[in-house]
């Protein structure tokens, strides 16, 4: 595994695999919501930041974790080892609430400058995903070797993926 690629919605602990992979695995930790987000939530202008994206995907090894439909097919090809977090709407629902009850008001290392926040917009972002946003990483899916994509629907079979993987839980 040297270029990763980790998928999936909000709530599912993308970032936190994704800092957890980067540790065993000794590889630069790519969030794509912190190269979306300036100071205080402001966005960055999508070209600047789609561009940011294709270069960290272009260097030799990495974790990019994110879905950000623009640049997915790229990374996707580029990666040598997907990850996509395909779990329902519930479990993502009760990630979304559980981060936003554990750090609210406090600053994400990942996004630096931006505290965490729970919006009704975002909350229906999270509820309709699987509708709008899923289909899309499927047929991306569909045209990479599945041989390099690794679908996990619940959080334990990622774990039990986990522990095959490097002898060790990891709570996601």
């Amino acid at each position: 595994m040297n270029r990763v690629c980790i998928i999936g919605g909000s709530g599912t602990g993308k970032t936190t695999l994704a800092n957890n992979l980067g540790k065993k695995l000794n590889l630069p930790v790519y969030h794509i919501d912190g190269i979306n987000h300036l100071k205080n939530w402001d966005k960055r202008d999508e070209d600047e930041r789609d561009k940011i994206i294709l270069e960290k995907a272009d260097e030799e090894r990495w974790i990019i974790d994110g879905t950000y439909h623009s640049t997915l097919k790229q990374r996707l090809e580029k990666s040598d080892y997907v990850i996509f977090l395909d779990y329902s709407t519930i479990v993502r629902i009760k990630g979304i609430l559980g981060r936003f009850i554990k750090i609210h008001g406090k600053e994400r290392k990942e996004i630096p400058g931006c505290k965490e926040r729970m919006s009704w917009e975002f909350f229906w972002y999270v509820v309709n995903w699987r509708k709008n946003k899923r289909p899309n990483i499927i047929a991306n899916l569909k045209e990479i070797n599945s041989d390099k994509v690794h679908i996990f629907k619940t959080r334990k079979q990622l774990n039990k993926w986990y522990k095959n993987q490097f002898n060790e839980k990891i709570k996601i």
